[in-house]
């Protein structure tokens, strides 16, 4: 299987909270979801970084 971990960084803070499984070969675009964060207090899109 080519699943990767992967991070997930905040869009409002630029803090990395989460990181995630990620098959490569089936989901070529860059994640993006709305999860908690903990030093913003608040839910807020998070996203696919390198």
């Amino acid at each position: 299987m080519a699943s990767n971990k992967v991070t997930l960084v905040c869009t409002e803070c630029l803090s990395r909270n989460y990181s995630t499984p990620k098959n490569k070969q089936t989901h070529t675009e860059r994640l993006e979801m709305k999860k908690f964060c903990r030093r913003c207090g608040k839910h807020t899109l998070h996203k696919e970084t390198k």
